[in-house]
C-alpha cells in the first residue's frame, strides 16, 4: 500500500510540469515527490507527510512535513531537514521556508556540513540563488560533535558567515578563534577556503622553532595562486639569529613543469647573505625526445647543513635530452659538480661533464640473435691547471682533463638446450679513444686501442613445487670469458669505484666506464636459489666467484682493482647476497664479500618493515681502509629511521645515524604527531652531533599545529573520532 501511494505521489508530481509543457508554456524541469500520505488542500496547496523527499535539479531534500503553495511558489518545511545540494554540501536545520527551486529562502536551527568534513552552525541560513548561504550567529569548526553535545576543541564563532558555492570560499565578519571557550584570536574580516578547494590564496600551517644555531623563531608560508597553472609559496622566517624568506614556484606547461625552491639568509653566524637555489624540470619534445634539468646551488659549504635544507655534500646541475625506445636509446647531458665536503677542492674534481650515448639494437634473420651497435663520448675538465698530484691517494695529476670516445659492436645469441639448459653466445668489439690534457708523467698523454671480446655463458635453471606448494627455483650458472689487450698506459680517471655484486656477477668487465677493461680469460661461477611460498614469503640466495688466468694489473705495474673491491688477483672473493620478503611487509636484503680465509671483504644490509602501522627501515655498513678509494680509515655506520601508529590519534618517529667505527652517534632525531579529524600537532627535536672546523653540533626543536578541515579531502578517516553509543 505504501509503494502504491508513493508511487501515485510521484506521478502527481511530475504531471503538473508536463501539463504546462503541452499548454504552450515554457518547459521547466520536473520535481518529485515522495511521501507517506499527500493532501490536496484547495487547488493551489499540496502537503506530504511522513518521511518526504523531494529531488529537483540535482538536489535531494528530506523532511518531516513539506507543504507547497503553488500561488506563492514556495515551500514550508517541519523538520528535521536534510538539503544535499548535489555536490559537496548538506544543509540540517529545524524548519524552513524554500522556493519551489529550493534556491532561495531561510532555514532556522540550522547546520551546515561540507564535504564530509567542515560544520557551520547557526541560528538561521539565509539561501539565496541557490549560490549564496549567509550564516548569523555562526560556529565553525571541523571537530567531531556527537549528539550528547560539548565543546569541540577549536571553533570559530563569527558574527555572519557567508558562503560562497561558485568560487567555493567562506567570508567571515567578527570571527573569533577559540580553544574550547577560551578565545584565542580575534579577526575583523577572514577569508577561508572550504574543503573542496585544492588550490587557493592563503596562510598555510605555520610552525615554531628553536635551534642552538638559530635561536627561537617562527615560520609562517603564505600560498599564492598566480594562475591555474603556477603557484608560489613564501615562507619569512624569523628568528633571533636569523631574517629567512623561503620560496617554491611551481608552473605546469602542456608539455612538461618546472618547480624551483630556494632561500635567501641574512643571519648572525656568517657575515654574508646566504642563499641556495635548487631547481627541476621535465618537458615532452617533439619525436618522443624528453628535456630534463635539475639545478642546485648554495653561496657556502654549510648553509644547506644549518638551515635543514638539505643533506647533500655534494650538488650536481644537469640538464639531459632523451629518447628511449623498445630498440634504440639515446642521450645527451651536461653536468656540472660542486663538493661541500671539507677537504676537497671543486678545482681539482670533474666539475664539467659532457656525455653522449647511442645504443641500437637489430636482429639480423640470417644469424639470428641480437646485434647491438653502441657508441658514447664522455668528457670531463678541472677547472685547476696543475700537472702534479696533490695530497690524495689517486697518483695522478690534479688539473687533468679527459676525453674519451667509445665504439662498440656486439653480437649475442641464446638457445634452449636439451633438459631446460640455457645457452648464451656473444662476441664483439670495442674501440676506445682517450686523450688526457695535464696527464703529468704518470701517464700518456693519448691512446687509441681495440678490445675484442668473447664469451658463453650457461644457465640450468630447475624448479620443484613441493607437497605444501612452496616452488624452489635453482640454478647454477657459469660464465667463460675472453677480452683481449692490455691495459694501456693512461690516466684511470673514470673507473675510480668498482662495484662488485650479483647484478654483475656474469658482465665482461666490471669497471664503471670504458677507461678501464677487464683482461684475459676467466670464468665466472655462481648459483641462485629462490623460494616461494602459498603465504607470500619469497626469499632469494645467491653465490659467485670469479676466477681469471692473470691478475689485474695496470701498465705500471700497480693491481687495477682496489684492496675493497673484492675483485684483486686471480680469484676473486666470494659474494654472497640474499633477499627475504614477506607479505606483511617485512623485506630484508644483504650482501657481503668474503676472502679465502672468510673474512669479510665489504659488507652491507637493509631492512625495512611496512604496514598500517609501521614504517621501519634500518641499513647498516662496512667498509675497510682502503687509500686507493680515498678512504684512509674504517667505514662502519648504522641508520635507522621509522615511524610507528601508536595508537588511533597518536604517531611517533625517530631516526638515528651511529658511527660505529668511532664510536660516535652522527644525528638523532625524534618526534610525535597527534591527529584526530579537525587537528594534527607534531612536536619534533633532532641533535647533529658531527663538528669540524666549518660546522658545529646543533640542536633542532619544531612545534607545527595545523587546523584540518580547510583543505583538500583526506582519504585516510582513521584519525577521525568516534562517538559513543
Amino acid at each position: 500500500m505504501i509503494r502504491l501511494l508513493r508511487t501515485l505521489t510521484l506521478l502527481l508530481a511530475i504531471l503538473p510540469g508536463l501539463a504546462q509543457a503541452q499548454g504552450g508554456a515554457a518547459p521547466t524541469r520536473a520535481a518529485l515527490l515522495i511521501a507517506d500520505e499527500v493532501l490536496l488542500e484547495g487547488s493551489d496547496t499540496l502537503v506530504a507527510t511522513g518521511n518526504v523527499e523531494a529531488v529537483y535539479d540535482g538536489q535531494r531534500l528530506k523532511a518531516r512535513r513539506i507543504t507547497y503553495d503553488k500561488s506563492a511558489g514556495k515551500l514550508t518545511i517541519d523538520g528535521p531537514i536534510t538539503l544535499f545540494d548535489g555536490n559537496y554540501t548538506t544543509v540540517l536545520a529545524d524548519a524552513g521556508q524554500l522556493d519551489r527551486d529550493l534556491k532561495n529562502g531561510i532555514l532556522t536551527g540550522a547546520r551546515i556540513v561540507m564535504d564530509d568534513q567542515l560544520q557551520l552552525a547557526a541560528t538561521q541560513i539565509n539561501r539565496k540563488d541557490g549560490r549564496y548561504s549567509q550564516l548569523y550567529k555562526a560556529a565553525v569548526t571541523s571537530c567531531q560533535i556527537c549528539a550528547e553535545g560539548g565543546t569541540p576543541l577549536w571553533q570559530i564563532r563569527a558574527r555572519r558567515v557567508i558562503h560562497d558555492a561558485e568560487t567555493r570560499q567562506l567570508y567571515l565578519d567578527g570571527a573569533q578563534f577559540r580553544i574550547g571557550t577560551l578565545p584565542i584570536a580575534y579577526f575583523p574580516r577572514l577569508r577561508l577556503p572550504d574543503p573542496t578547494v585544492t588550490r587557493t590564496t592563503g596562510f598555510l600551517t605555520p610552525s615554531l622553532y628553536n635551534s642552538s644555531l638559530l635561536g627561537f623563531g617562527a615560520k609562517v608560508p603564505y600560498f599564492i595562486t598566480i594562475g591555474d597553472d603556477k603557484d608560489l609559496t613564501l615562507t619569512p622566517y624569523y628568528s633571533t639569529q636569523t631574517r629567512t624568506l623561503e620560496f617554491r614556484y611551481r608552473q605546469a606547461f602542456a608539455d612538461g613543469g618546472i618547480e624551483f625552491e630556494g632561500a635567501f639568509s641574512n643571519d648572525d653566524l656568517v657575515s654574508d647573505d646566504r642563499a641556495y637555489l635548487f631547481g627541476r624540470g621535465v618537458f615532452a619534445l617533439p619525436q618522443e625526445y624528453v628535456l630534463r634539468f635539475n639545478i642546485e646551488a648554495v653561496t657556502d659549504d654549510t648553509y644547506l647543513v644549518d638551515y635543514n635544507y638539505s643533506d647533500e655534500d655534494r650538488l650536481d646541475s644537469e640538464i639531459s635530452v632523451e629518447r628511449i625506445r623498445r630498440d634504440e636509446w639515446r642521450r645527451a647531458a651536461l653536468t656540472y659538480f660542486h663538493t661541500l665536503r671539507m677537504g676537497e677542492n671543486s678545482a681539482t674534481l670533474p666539475t664539467s661533464v659532457a656525455n653522449f650515448d647511442y645504443e641500437k639494437r637489430y636482429f639480423p634473420t640470417r644469424i639470428g640473435g641480437e646485434l647491438r651497435i653502441a657508441a658514447e663520448a664522455h668528457g670531463h675538465y678541472r677547472w685547476s691547471t696543475l700537472d702534479t698530484d696533490g695530497p690524495d691517494y689517486d697518483l695522478f695529476a690534479d688539473g687533468r682533463d679527459v676525453k674519451r670516445l667509445t665504439t662498440t659492436a656486439e653480437w649475442l645469441r641464446t638457445w634452449t638446450m636439451f633438459g631446460g639448459l640455457r645457452a648464451t653466445a656473444q662476441t664483439g668489439l670495442a674501440v676506445d679513444l682517450i686523450h688526457v690534457n695535464e696527464a703529468g708523467t704518470t701517464s700518456r698523454s693519448s691512446i687509441t686501442q681495440a678490445t675484442p671480446n668473447a664469451a658463453l655463458t650457461l644457465r640450468y635453471p630447475l624448479s620443484k613445487i613441493t607437497g605444501t606448494g612452496t616452488t624452489h627455483v635453482i640454478e647454477p650458472m657459469v660464465q667463460l670469458a675472453w677480452i683481449g689487450g692490455d691495459t694501456p698506459n693512461i690516466a684511470n680517471d673514470e673507473s675510480t669505484r668498482t662495484e662488485f655484486d650479483e647484478g654483475n656477477l656474469l658482465s665482461l668487465s666490471r669497471f664503471a666506464a670504458a677507461d678501464r677493461r677487464e683482461r684475459g680469460a676467466s670464468a665466472a661461477y655462481g648459483v641462485s636459489w629462490s623460494r616461494f611460498t602459498p603465504s607470500g614469503l619469497r626469499s632469494t640466495l645467491t653465490v659467485g666467484q670469479i676466477a681469471r688466468d692473470r691478475a689485474q694489473r695496470e701498465a705500471t705495474g700497480g693491481l687495477t682493482f682496489s684492496r675493497s673491491s673484492g675483485l684483486r688477483g686471480t680469484t676473486s672473493d666470494v659474494l654472497v647476497a640474499a633477499q627475504i620478503a614477506t607479505q606483511n611487509g617485512l623485506s630484508i636484503t644483504a650482501r657481503g664479500l668474503f676472502d679465502g680465509a672468510f673474512d669479510t671483504t665489504k659488507a652491507e644490509a637493509r631492512a625495512s618493515w611496512r604496514n598500517a602501522a609501521v614504517d621501519l627501515g634500518a641499513t647498516y655498513i662496512w667498509l675497510p681502509p682502503d687509500l686507493q678509494e680515498n678512504r684512509p680509515n674504517t667505514t662502519s655506520e648504522w641508520a635507522i629511521d621509522g615511524s610507528y601508529r601508536l595508537s588511533r590519534h597518536w604517531t611517533g618517529d625517530a631516526a638515528w645515524r651511529y658511527n660505529a667505527a668511532s664510536n660516535n652517534s652522527v644525528r638523532a632525531g625524534v618526534g610525535v604527531t597527534y591527529t584526530n579529524e579537525c587537528v594534527e600537532v607534531s612536536l619534533s627535536a633532532s641533535r647533529r652531533f658531527t663538528s669540524s672546523t666549518i660546522l658545529e653540533p646543533s640542536t633542532d626543536i619544531s612545534l607545527t599545529v595545523g587546523l584540518r578541515g580547510f583543505s583538500a579531502r583526506a582519504e585516510d578517516k582513521s584519525y577521525v573520532r568516534e562517538c559513543k553509543k
